[in-house]
C-alpha cells in the first residue's frame, strides 16, 4: 500500500509485514482490539517527530524547584516545566500521583496531557550511577567524564557522544571498548587510534578509515591487519618512524594539512556501501550482530527492528523507535525507552520493565498506564490519576475512540495511532537532535510553531582573541585560564585540565573550534539516516545505501573535492580489500 506523507507529500510504503505488526501492537481491552492505523508520516518524517523531543547536548544553569540548589541542566531556565535535582527527584518524598487528573472528554487528550507535563517535576538531567561526572546528560555508570552524553560505563572520557566502554577518550563518537583514543567515529576496540573512522581493532595510528586489526599506519583505507603502513604504502619500522614525525608533529598548521590530504585519499577508494558486521538480512547502515532489521541506522545486537535509529543490547520486535534496546520488545513509535520495556507504545524515555505504557514519558516500572507522566512503580493511572484494573479498562478505550474522533496532531484520521505533535515538546526545536537531523532556520521553525531557543549572549566574553601555540610543545599551563574563541561559531569555550594534560601526552595540537562544532563536524561525517538506490560503481548492481547519489565525496565543511565517493557493493568491496 502507497501512501502520501502529509507533511512532506512524499510517497511511501506501507508493506504488509508493517500491517502485521500494528495489528499485534494493537492493545486490547475487555476482548476488544482498538486498532492502530497505519501511520500518516512517512519514515523520515516520524524520525524527526521523535528526535524533536530529545535533548541531548544543550545544558544550562537553573535552579532545582526543591531545593533552591542551583543546577546544570538540559531544561534552560524560561521553561516553565518544574525542574528537580535527579538525585532529588528519585526520592520517596513526592509521588507522581500527586498531580493527577480526571479526563475531560470535551478536550483534545494531547492539550490535557500537555498541561500535566508542566505540572509533574521533570529530572535536570538524566543520570545514574556516575561518579565526578555532573556536566553530562543521559550518561550511566561512567565516572570523571566531562560533556559526554548518551553514553554508557565510560572512564576519563571528555567530549563524547555514544561512548560505551571507553577509557581516556577525547572528541569521540559511537566507539565502544577504546583506550586513549582521539577523535574518532565508529570505531570497536580500539588503541590510541586519531582522527578515524570506521574502524575496528586498530592501534597507534592516525587517520584510518574502514580499517581492521592495522597498527602503527598514517593515512590508510580499507587495510586490512597491516603494519607500518602510509597512504597504504608499506614502508619498515625504521622508515616509517621517521615520517611519522613528520606528519604528527605536533603543530596545528600541519594537521590541517593532514587532513585536506586525508579528505583527497578518501575519493581514491571504493567505501562499502553499508558499515555492516556480522549483520543477517539488514538494510540501513553502522549495524553490527544483529538480524532482520530493516531501515534501521545505528543497530547493535538488535533483531526483528524497523524504521529505528539506536536500537541495541537485545532490541526485539520494535518500529518506529529512536534509542531503544537492552531487552525491549514490542515496542512502536517511541524514543529512549529501554532496559526490559515490553509493548510500549508511543512513549518518551519509559525504563526498568515498563510494559503496555501507551503515551506515557518519564515512567519507570510502570504498567498498564494511559498518558502519564513521571511515575514509578504504579499501574492503572490515567493521566496520573489511579484506578482499579475494572475501571482502567473501561476508562481507556472511551479516550482511544475520542482521540480517533479529534485531531490537534494534523493527521485527518484522529490522534489515536500518532506520536505526541512536535508543539508540545519539553525543548525548543533547535535544541533537539531532531535539529542536527532536520535542521531548520528559525524562521521556518516558528513557522512550524515550534519553540526556537534564542542563544543567551549576556556572558560572552568581550576581550582580545586569544592566539593559541601553533604546536601543542608550546602552550602552557596558564591557557587553562584563558577565554578561547570558536573559528567556527565564534563562542567561547576553554580548555581544561585534563583535556591539556591529554593533548600533551599524545602530542595533539589544541582544537580551535568549540565542542559543539567539533560534535557537528564529527557527525556530518557520517552518513544521513536515509536510504537510496544507486548502482555499484564497479559492477553496477543496485544498491540501497545512505550515500546518496548527488553527495560530495566529503562532508567536511570546506571539502575541495568536486566529484562523489566510490560505492562498491558488499561483493565488490570485499573483492577489493581482501
Amino acid at each position: 500500500m502507497l501512501k502520501n506523507c502529509r507533511q512532506c507529500k512524499t510517497q511511501f510504503e506501507i508493506t504488509d509485514n508493517d500491517l502485521n505488526f500494528y495489528e499485534k501492537i494493537s492493545p486490547v481491552f475487555g476482548g476488544k482490539k482498538y486498532q492502530i492505523p497505519s501511520p500518516t508520516l512517512c519514515p523520515d518524517c516520524r524520525r524527526q517527530r521523535r528526535l524533536a523531543f530529545r535533548n541531548e547536548r544543550k545544558l544550562y544553569n537553573r535552579k532545582c524547584d526543591l531545593t533552591g540548589k542551583q543546577l546544570i541542566s538540559m531544561y534552560s531556565p524560561d521553561k516553565k516545566y518544574k525542574v528537580y535535582d535527579h538525585k532529588e527527584w528519585w526520592k520517596d518524598t513526592w509521588d507522581a500521583t500527586e498531580f493527577g487528573k480526571d479526563f475531560d472528554f470535551n478536550r483534545p487528550f494531547f492539550e490535557q496531557f500537555a498541561e500535566l507535563w508542566h505540572e509533574v517535576p521533570q529530572m535536570n538531567i538524566k543520570s545514574e550511577n556516575n561518579e565526578n561526572s555532573d556536566y553530562c546528560n543521559l550518561i550511566a555508570n561512567c565516572k570523571n567524564c566531562y560533556l559526554v552524553f548518551e553514553s554508557s560505563n565510560n572512564e576519563d572520557c571528555l567530549y563524547g557522544y555514544w561512548l560505551q566502554k571507553c577509557t581516556d577518550c577525547v572528541d569521540s563518537s559511537f566507539s565502544h571498548e577504546s583506550q586513549q583514543c582521539y577523535e574518532v567515529d565508529n570505531c570497536y576496540n580500539c588503541y590510541n587510534l586519531k582522527w578515524s573512522q570506521n574502524c575496528n581493532g586498530c592501534s597507534d595510528s592516525a587517520f584510518l578509515n574502514d580499517c581492521i586489526g592495522c597498527k602503527n599506519c598514517l593515512f590508510c583505507v580499507n587495510l586490512r591487519q597491516k603494519e607500518y603502513c602510509i597512504f597504504n604504502k608499506q614502508y619498515t619500522k625504521e622508515e616509517y618512524e621517521i615520517l611519522k614525525g613528520k606528519y604528527l608533529d605536533g603543530s596545528y598548521s600541519n594537521l590541517s594539512k593532514n587532513k585536506l590530504e586525508f579528505e583527497k585519499l578518501l575519493l581514491k577508494f571504493p567505501h562499502r556501501y553499508a558499515q555492516f558486521l556480522k549483520a543477517e538480512n539488514c538494510s540501513g547502515d553502522y549495524i553490527q550482530q544483529s538480524k532482520n532489521c530493516e531501515e534501521c541506522f545505528h543497530a547493535h545486537d538488535a533483531e526483528d527492528c524497523k524504521y529505528s535509529e539506536h536500537v541495541w543490547r537485545n532490541s526485539k520486535d520494535n518500529m518506529d523507535v529512536s534509542t531503544v534496546g537492552r531487552d525491549a520488545e514490542l515496542v512502536y513509535e517511541s524514543i529512549n525507552t529501554a532496559l526490559g520495556a515490553k509493548h510500549d507504545l508511543f512513549c518518551i524515555q519509559c525504563w526498568s520493565g515498563t510494559s503496555d505504557l501507551i503515551y506515557c514519558v518519564g515512567c519507570f516500572s510502570s504498567q498498564n498506564c494511559f498518558g502519564c507522566v513521571g511515575l514509578r512503580h504504579k499501574q492503572y493511572c490515567i493521566l496520573n490519576k489511579q484506578y482499579s484494573k475494572e475501571e482502567y479498562e473501561k476508562i481507556v478505550p472511551r479516550i482511544i475512540e475520542q482521540m480517533k474522533k479529534i485531531s490537534v496532531s494534523g493527521s485527518n484520521s484522529g490522534d489515536f495511532g500518532e506520536f505526541f505533535p512536535m508543539n508540545i515538546s519539553e525543548f525548543s526545536y533547535n535544541e533537539t537532535v531532531a535539529n542536527e537531523q532536520f535542521p531548520l532556520t528559525k524562521e521556518q521553525i516558528l513557522k512550524l510553531g515550534l519553540g526556537f531557543q534564542e542563544e543567551d549572549l549576556s556572558n560572552k566574553y568581550a576581550g582580545p582573541k586569544i592566539q593559541i601555540p601553533d604546536n601543542v610543545a608550546e602552550v602552557r599551563d596558564d591557557l587553562l585560564q584563558a577565554i578561547l574563541s570558536c573559528d567556527g561559531c565564534d563562542k567561547n569555550y576553554r580548555i581544561i585540565k585534563q583535556e591539556l594534560a591529554f593533548y600533551k601526552k599524545g602530542n595533539i595540537p589544541l582544537p580551535h573550534l568549540c565542542p559543539d562544532c567539533r560534535h557537528k563536524q564529527r557527525m556530518s561525517k557520517r552518513n544521513p539516516l536515509h536510504l537510496w538506490k544507486r548502482a555499484c560503481a564497479k559492477c553496477g548492481a543496485e544498491i540501497q545505501t545512505s550515500y546518496a547519489p548527488e553527495r560530495p565525496a566529503t562532508a567536511a565543511a570546506g571539502s575541495p573535492a568536486k566529484r562523489g565517493k566510490i560505492v562498491y557493493c558488499e561483493k565488490c568491496y570485499l573483492e577489493a580489500v581482501y
